[in-house]
This record gives structure tokens, sequence and C-alpha cells, in this order.
């Protein structure tokens, strides 16, 4: 994720992923029909394993397309954190649809390797992977600016779908064009076991990203020192310790401890808080942001399944209040 990504406000940036996706299924409804009427011109075995894949790349765009507006759907009472996670559901459902077209397309590849056929009309062939390779093109670079702005796993995982179907249409675009200008068969069908290849790496690409937000991964270290430095333009909040952030779809969450003087009042703190969370948000508006306040030097180590006596040390703002050693061995130590 880079910074700029979770930059915009919540309703707009559900609706950029909504537009996105919506391109995305007529994108592929479209190479569907063109790649289908080449196929049935041609027998390329190329071709046809590109006609799977972008069968398979409409229903992965469907999923994508309800997956996107379920995840911006407000909190709920049985789910209080969003439905973001959706998208990296969908990421997930994306990545198997990937591995089985590769094992269909493989299979179909090496069974044209060892028997090889002569391809009917290739005219017809390279004409639609032509057409696949603009209209694939166009949507990628459409999806990446969208990306940008958004950081929708969901989106990511359909531009990692789409960039691997436009190296595979250049592969078969050229297994097709050797084979229709030598009468080389074998050269289609080995387009074939080349896009299958590349399907597979995808997918992993695809399974790495979504696993990243299941598992709550944190956020860049660069947007972890943003975060930081708008907490602290305020030199009443002394020190930021235990900060923890995840991305949730179009959510990022974010929860902190602040240092604050002693002997300010409960009111004053409140403000100097507040305050802190708006200039957090102005950065990253789409971020649900917990803060807990904690006099400086004051606070005893706070406990729970992430106590701070068992935290794992970090780069915050200003050194954390000192640790009261406890006389049990924690979790980690048992």
């Amino acid at each position: 994720m880079n910074t700029a990504a979770y930059s915009l406000p919540p309703a707009e940036a559900a609706a950029l992923t909504r537009r996105i996706t919506l391109l995305s299924v007529a994108v592929a409804a479209v190479l569907i029909a063109v790649k289908l009427a080449a196929f049935v011109a041609s027998g390329s075995v190329a071709l046809m394993a590109s006609l799977a894949d972008s069968s398979l790349d409409l229903v992965a765009s469907l999923i994508t397309f309800f997956a996107v507006r379920y995840a911006a759907a407000p909190p709920d009472n049985e789910h209080r954190y969003g439905h973001g996670k959706a998208e990296a559901f969908a990421s997930l459902i994306q990545g198997g649809l990937v591995f089985a077209s590769a094992a269909l397309i493989g299979q179909e590849a090496i069974r044209r390797l060892m028997h090889p056929a002569p391809m009917g009309d290739g005219a017809w062939a390279i004409g639609a992977m032509a057409v696949s390779t603009v209209l694939t093109s166009g949507l990628i670079v459409a999806q990446g600016r969208v990306l940008k702005q958004t950081g929708s796993v969901a989106v990511s995982g359909d531009r990692a779908h789409y960039a691997a179907d436009l190296a595979s249409n250049v592969v078969a675009l050229i297994g097709i064009a050797v084979a229709a200008a030598t009468g080389f068969a074998a050269a289609d069908a080995l387009a074939g076991i080349a896009v299958a290849a590349w399907l597979v790496w995808g997918a992993i690409s695809v399974f790495r990203e979504s696993s990243s937000q299941l598992m709550d991964h944190e956020l860049p270290a660069e947007a972890r020192a943003r975060i930081l430095a708008l907490m602290t333009q305020d030199p009443r909040i002394e020190g930021v310790h235990q900060l923890r952030t995840r991305a949730a779809g179009p959510v990022v969450h974010m929860q902190m401890h602040a240092d604050l003087a002693p002997d300010l009042s409960l009111e004053d703190a409140h403000t100097v808080i507040v305050a802190a969370e708006n200039r957090v948000l102005a950065v990253f508006p789409a971020a649900d942001i917990i803060i807990h306040a904690d006099p400086h030097g004051r606070a005893a180590p706070h406990g729970g399944a992430f106590a701070e006596a068992n935290a794992e040390p970090e780069d915050d703002a200003a050194p954390q209040p000192p640790q009261i050693a406890s006389k049990t061995p924690g979790p980690a130590a048992r």
C-alpha cells in the first residue's frame, strides 16, 4: 500500500470501486464474445485457453463487483468493525479461479502438444487477441488509478488477474502468429503452456496480498511514520506508543496510546485527543481511530491479550513510560 491509499472519503472511494468493478465486468463480457467467435473460426488452443480464462475473469469480476459493494456497507449489530474483509475473501476466490483456469489450460495444451492439430483461420485468432490486449491494457490502467486512491485489495486482486491476462494475451498472440505463419502447430500449444504458467504466478501474488489483509498485517512503515508525525504535531502529546494498524477493505483501523501531561484536566485531554484524531482523519479519511490517553510517566502498563509488558519494541514517536516488571511469567514465557 502506498501513502496515497485511503486518502479519499469512504463514500468517494466506494463510488470509484463500484465504477471500476462494473467496467471490469463489461470488459470481460466483451472479450468472451470476441474470443468465442474467433475460436469457432480458428480452433486455436491458445485462443481457447484465453477464452477459458476470460470466462473465469467474468466470474471473478462479478464476485469483485458484489464484494466491494458489501465491503462498503456501514457497520451493523453483527459486524461492528464493518464488512471490509469481504474484499480479501473475494481476492482469495479470484486466486482459486486463476489456479483452476491454469490447470485446465495446461491440460489441454499438453494434450494438443502430444497430438498436434492444424489451426484454422489464424487471422481470426490474431484479431481477437489484439482486441483483447488493447481492452485489457485500458482496464489495467484504469484499475491502477483507482488502486492508488483507494488501496482496495479486491481491485488489486482483479488488476493482478488482468495483468496476468495481458501477459498471457501477448504470449498467446505470438504462439498463434507463429503457428499460422509457419504451420508449426506445436507453437500454439507451447503458448498455451506459457499462459498456464503465468496464471499460476499471478494467482500466487493475489493470495499473498489477500492473506496479508486477512492476517491483519501492519500498514507500511511510511504510513505508520505519517500517523505518528500527525499525532505529535501538538507538543502536548509527549509521545505515542502501542500503535496498531490494519486494513480491512476500504477502511483502515488504527489504535494507539498517547502520552499527555498528568496535570491536564479531563476536558483538556479530550480536546487534545480529538484534535489529533482530526489531523489523522484529514490524511486518512477512511480510518477508524481509537486513541487512549495516558498520563506521561505515571501510567501503569495495560494488561490483556496484548499487554504492554509482552509487546515487542517498536519505533514510536517518544520513549514509552517506564514499565512495571511482573514476577508472573507472561504467555510467551510459559
